[in-house]
């Protein structure tokens, strides 16, 4: 894929989505939207700051505690690419309110949770949200403003994410000490109904322009730019996900940080993420390769500095901000790459984008689980850094080129 050829994102990618464009930007509902991605991504990270004290309460391990993180990735992982064909005849309004109740009811589930598969049925139900919203809110984004302004629209979406990143695992953490873990999920349904309320009276309605199919998705997956790009993605989130998983787990047992450090350290990470998101969208715009190569290479070095020299309370400090400075950046790149790489099935590409996430977030969960269980949570880390490593590696080799 050329320059040339990756610089119709504004033009080609909304007119062949888009029936009727907007002249009046519907900025509520897309505050509404960013609410929600805030939510989901709020309750999905939320197991990564509990584990410690979620396991023992349940009475089972870490490792297996951090299942709770694979069930939701993998349901997500078959929403994402099939709500679209499932929901095709019904309004995306009713669609997208369906989702959030999802949030609010498996975070209730969650909080009130008594066994592993009572918890692994609250995560079930908030994969089926996660998935569904993600897949579904650039598309609605489209129908709700001008395009001129669209990219501005999707910036406050995609500031949902940086802000979960900054609070869920630092208030989880702290929330859990205070209070109980419990407490932390009942907060999360609490943004959920806030959610609910906005965008119940935000946004309007909006009917299904297009009947979505599997054929499309067939379609899709058959761009060797966006197979690329899948790649890429399931390494970076697999590699991230290994370790941010039980990140908490090795602060306590590596560097040994109390739980307030601990939750100071977590915050870095969640504010090295919102200006990462930033970072990454102001680098793409110039170099759409070096962004989404940097950002996993970044993060083998994080992974493997804690590896190294995680003892020092500093090194894994900075680290770890570093960590969180760099997966900041990914969706921004990722999501550029892929829209480019196909501008005329953004719905379809944006389906396996969110499935391909998911199902290397079960990946990273589950073998790093396993890690931690058998090799210690250091060796979580490993996994991490040459998972990331190679992902870097895919894109400078495999990403697209500039034409001569």
């Amino acid at each position: 894929m050329t320059e040339p050829a990756t610089a119709v994102l504004d033009g080609a990618l909304l007119d062949s989505v888009t029936p009727k464009e907007r002249t009046d930007p519907a900025w509520g509902a897309v505050v509404s939207l960013a609410l929600g991605v805030f939510g989901l991504v709020t309750a999905e990270f939320l197991p990564a700051s509990l584990l410690t004290p979620l396991a023992q309460d349940l009475g089972i391990t870490e490792g297996t505690a951090g299942q709770a993180v694979t069930a939701t990735a993998v349901v997500g992982a078959i929403a994402a690419p099939t709500m679209s064909i499932i929901t095709k005849r019904i309004d995306r309004r009713h669609v997208m309110l369906g989702l959030t109740l999802l949030l609010i009811v498996s975070s209730v589930l969650a909080a009130t949770a008594w066994s592993l598969p009572s918890l692994l049925f609250a995560r079930v139900l908030l994969g089926i949200a996660l998935g569904g919203f993600w897949s579904m809110s650039a598309a609605l984004a489209m129908r709700l403003v001008p395009s001129d302004v669209f990219p501005r629209a999707m910036s406050i979406i995609l500031t949902g994410v940086s802000v979960a990143t900054v609070c869920a695992a630092p208030i989880g953490a702290y929330v859990s000490e205070i209070w109980g873990w419990r407490t932390a999920f009942m907060l999360a349904a609490a943004v959920g109904v806030a959610t609910l309320i906005v965008q119940f009276a935000t946004l309007p309605k909006l009917p299904p322009v297009s009947v979505s199919s599997f054929r499309g998705l067939v379609d899709v997956s058959r761009n060797p730019m966006v197979r690329v790009v899948l790649l890429v993605v399931l390494l970076t989130a697999s590699g991230h996900f290994a370790g941010f998983t039980y990140v908490r787990a090795f602060l306590e047992q590596v560097p040994v940080l109390t739980i307030e450090n601990v939750s100071l350290v977590l915050l870095a990470f969640g504010i090295g993420g919102f200006f990462g998101n930033f970072a990454g969208g102001f680098l793409a715009e110039r170099s759409l390769k070096a962004a989404v190569a940097l950002a996993p290479l970044l993060i083998a070095i994080a992974a493997a500095a804690l590896l190294l020299q995680g003892s020092s309370a500093t090194v894994s400090a900075i680290a770890v901000a570093a960590w969180g400075f760099a997966f900041g950046a990914v969706p921004v790149g990722v999501q550029t790459w892929m829209v480019r790489a196909a501008p005329d099935q953004a719905e379809s590409a944006g389906g396996l984008l969110v499935a391909t996430f998911q199902v290397a977030i079960a990946l990273g969960a589950v073998f790093g689980g396993l890690l931690v269980d058998n090799s210690g949570v250091a060796s979580a880390f490993g996994y991490s850094a040459v998972a990331t490593l190679l992902a870097a590696l895919a894109v400078f080799l495999l990403g697209p080129k500039r034409p001569a």
